[in-house]
């Protein structure tokens, strides 16, 4: 391909969306990718108008992801997007992600992927089908010392894995808050946009693809209980899970909304034979490895000793030490890693591996099972639920 921008749409994200603004300042982090077109409301003003905002021409300011993914397909090569970024609410994500994959584009989409698991299955066949690349933003894998974790596990110092403890706890949701005029609250605790399930589907796959990601084992059973606390609200707010891993390690999980005074508080450790590995998204440049027979030891990104550290953690590091990498950083490594992988596909290079990093349709997959059989056995009389995919 030419030298240039990679050329990203946008459907959803307009001037009242959260989401959108974290993605396009991510995907703008490196300076690899460029907005040129954008479905950013299904209110057509609101459309209208945050296109202007973004500075985007009014004839690719679109009223209709449908538009929008149509006309663009019409342009010639060297105008249309590359791509499509999905920041709309669950119950949005799956019609226009086969669009676009239909019409040939590569997709970014939040998630989780879809809002049942018989679409995201159906999304991972049509992905299959055309052989396009998709970025699922699980966020939490992005931070350096989370790569950095996964590769100590990976390399063996802790010796087999033992047990697995994660938790995400946040307090935003412990009013009705849905009933007080919060936008983001209201789609949330809907089953009709949200999904089957609240707390869980909304934070416990995060910790779950934390889990699964760091250690490389799949959940294969759990037992899990899921609460609704606060009264009136048709979804749950609570909830945790006991789990059993692949190579008989086991596990936590506890995700609640209702953890008063909580802001993000998505921690994990990992502990094996020889020492564990603790990681709290608060505190994200340090990762704690404690040893069995010899003195606890702080690993910093960005430090002066990176050299020692993995090759995927130095990949995804951005500052010096002591300037925290956090959230926003976290999405552009995802953005810039898809970015690479997606630019070389287009020129026909190959692919390094650090590139191919970042969350895809099979992570999506498994959260959504992981969503499916949590409900399943929360409303069971079962103690363990045979983990279903």
């Amino acid at each position: 391909m030419e030298n240039r921008k990679l050329r990203m749409g946008m459907i959803g994200g307009g001037k009242d969306a959260f989401i959108g603004a974290v993605h396009r300042i991510a995907a703008n982090m490196d300076g690899q990718i460029e907005l040129v077109c954008g479905a950013l409301s299904i209110n057509p003003d609101v459309a209208k108008e945050s296109g202007r905002m973004l500075f985007l021409d009014d004839d690719r300011t679109y009223t209709s992801y449908e538009d929008m993914i149509n006309a663009e397909a019409a342009l010639p090569a060297d105008k249309r997007m590359d791509f499509v970024s999905i920041v709309t609410p669950n119950f949005a994500h799956f019609a226009p992600a086969m669009l676009a994959l239909e019409k040939g584009f590569h997709v970014v989409i939040e998630k989780p992927i879809t809002l049942t698991f018989d679409e995201a299955k159906q999304l991972k066949a049509k992905v299959e089908e055309t052989g396009l690349l998709l970025l699922l933003t699980h966020t939490y894998a992005g931070y350096p010392m989370v790569k950095e974790a996964r590769e100590v596990v990976k390399s063996g110092q802790l010796g087999k894995v033992r047990k697995i403890n994660v938790e995400y706890l946040q307090g935003w949701l412990s009013r009705l808050s849905e009933r007080e005029g919060n936008a983001q609250a209201a789609w949330r605790t809907d089953p009709s946009k949200s999904g089957k399930s609240g707390s869980m589907g909304d934070i416990g796959t995060h910790a779950a693809h934390l889990a699964e990601y760091i250690t490389g084992l799949k959940i294969t059973e759990l037992c899990a209980t899921l609460n609704t606390v606060v009264k009136g609200r048709a979804l749950d707010d609570d909830g945790a899970v006991l789990l059993r891993f692949e190579d008989d390690a086991t596990g936590t999980l506890i995700a609640s909304q209702v953890a008063a005074g909580e802001e993000n508080a998505l921690k994990i450790r990992v502990y094996g034979e020889n020492g564990s590995l603790e990681w709290a998204q608060m505190e994200p440049n340090s990762l704690i490895i404690k040893w069995l027979d010899k003195p606890m030891e702080i690993v910093r990104a960005g430090s002066g000793y990176q050299d020692r550290l993995s090759d995927l953690e130095r990949a995804n590091v951005r500052t010096p030490a002591g300037h925290p990498e956090g959230y926003l950083e976290a999405f552009g490594n995802h953005y810039r890693n898809f970015s690479h992988a997606l630019r070389a596909r287009l020129s026909g290079e190959d692919t390094k591996p650090e590139w191919l990093d970042y969350p895809s349709v099979d992570d999506g997959i498994r959260g959504m099972a992981f969503i499916e059989n949590v409900v399943a056995s929360s409303n069971s009389d079962q103690k363990w639920w045979k983990y279903q995919i």
